[in-house]
């Protein structure tokens, strides 16, 4: 089975509090992955360093996040899901965050599963299999 791991997981892992590589290490039949929009966050945290011995640790925490999990690509299926997902959840008077939207509705379009510790806001997409950590 296909997994994308959102950055709010990963982040705990570079805090500390998340041991990935246990828990990636336990499922031999999963293939994990993560999104160019997770990228994207983790890189901008980055840049968002206070300080340059700040910026080269997380540097090097994302390098090595950007090298073990292969990162997903944004395709024209999962922008159909994406328009879709958006105007039901729109419609509901439910919407969730703008690259969260994206994070869901890359797995629904693929048959992923997310792992996220925000397991909230992910609920409440329809089709969705989320897995906490």
């Amino acid at each position: 089975m296909g997994v994308l791991i959102d950055s709010n997981a990963l982040i705990a892992a570079e805090r500390g509090l998340l041991n990935v590589a246990a828990k990636v290490e336990g499922r031999k039949d999963d293939e994990f992955f993560i999104s160019v929009v997770t990228a994207s966050e983790l890189l901008h945290g980055v840049w968002r360093a206070k300080d340059a011995k700040m910026r080269a640790q997380r540097a090097a925490f994302v390098e090595g996040i950007l090298e073990r999990f292969p990162v997903l690509p944004i395709e024209l299926a999962v922008a159909r899901t994406h328009a879709q997902l958006w105007a039901e959840l729109e419609a509901k008077g439910s919407p969730i965050g703008a690259h969260d939207l994206w994070l869901a509705a890359s797995c629904v379009a693929l048959g992923h599963a997310l792992i996220t510790r925000n397991v909230r806001e992910f609920k409440r997409v329809p089709g969705l299999r989320v897995e906490e950590w």
